[in-house]
């Protein structure tokens, strides 16, 4: 079975996370593989927009943890940097539909697309300091940015689950819809954007980003050299123990 399904309607790209088993979480050869397919679609001019979401009752639980583990991200190249750096360049519109959970990156990724709509049962969290580590995909800059920083302290600091209509007040949505219409919704307006002018969409995109790129580019590098030093932490391996055997870590001395 192949993770990430790539189909070509016409002028949209309709890109299918798809590991409905595993609510969508994400591997590392997943983040590369979805890079390498943002690239090729930014280089090809018959694709004019990109229509993502996820197989079965999910979007994404975000990492795979086992293969977090064994592949976690560094200071250097990783493949969520690959990922991240791509939607930063990516200047045409990405449309997703969000089904069921959204976690971790499911939801930090949403930060880079242009609409979002999510189903009236869709569930979102950044959990990462449960897990002693600090948000990924520029999110620390970006959600700050999109919702004012006390709405984002309560998503990062608390690290608690939230509803798609909290998420459409907090502006991370575009709509909220019921639950059987949402890819039909989010396809519609891929569907419009499809039909406008290529380059002058994608200029539109750049104006409106132009202004966020440099300081975004630097959240995504210390956020990166910050993940680093919490992954291997000792906090971060009680804290992983725990969530692997189900209990609550041990307070690790300041």
């Amino acid at each position: 079975m192949t993770d990430i399904l790539a189909t070509r309607s016409g002028s949209i790209l309709d890109i299918q996370l798809n590991r409905p088993a595993k609510k969508n979480a994400m591997t590392s050869s997943m983040y590369i593989t979805l890079a390498e397919v943002l690239k090729g679609a930014a280089k090809d001019d018959d694709i004019r927009v990109l229509l993502w979401h996820g197989a079965g009752d999910s979007f994404s639980a975000g990492s795979e943890l086992e293969d977090f583990m064994k592949n976690p991200p560094g200071s250097g190249e990783s493949p969520q940097g690959r990922l991240v750096t791509t939607l930063i360049d990516f200047e045409k519109p990405i449309v997703v539909a969000v089904q069921g959970v959204a976690i971790g990156g499911g939801t930090t990724m949403l930060g880079h697309c242009d609409f979002v709509y999510a189903g009236e049962g869709a569930r979102f969290q950044v959990p990462f300091i449960n897990l002693a580590l600090v948000p990924e995909f520029g999110s620390s800059y970006l959600f700050p940015l999109r919702m004012g920083y006390v709405r984002a302290a309560e998503l990062i600091l608390l690290g608690q689950p939230f509803n798609a209509a909290r998420a459409a007040q907090l502006g991370l949505v575009t709509q909220v819809v019921p639950d059987q219409q949402v890819l039909a919704t989010a396809t519609e307006t891929a569907r419009q954007l499809a039909a406008k002018p290529l380059h002058a969409l994608r200029a539109c995109k750049r104006l409106m980003k132009q202004a966020a790129r440099e300081p975004l580019e630097h959240a995504v590098k210390i956020e990166n050299e910050e993940f680093a030093v919490r992954v291997t932490s000792e906090e971060a391996r009680q804290a992983f123990s725990a969530f692997f055997a189900k209990q609550r870590p041990a307070r690790v001395p300041a």
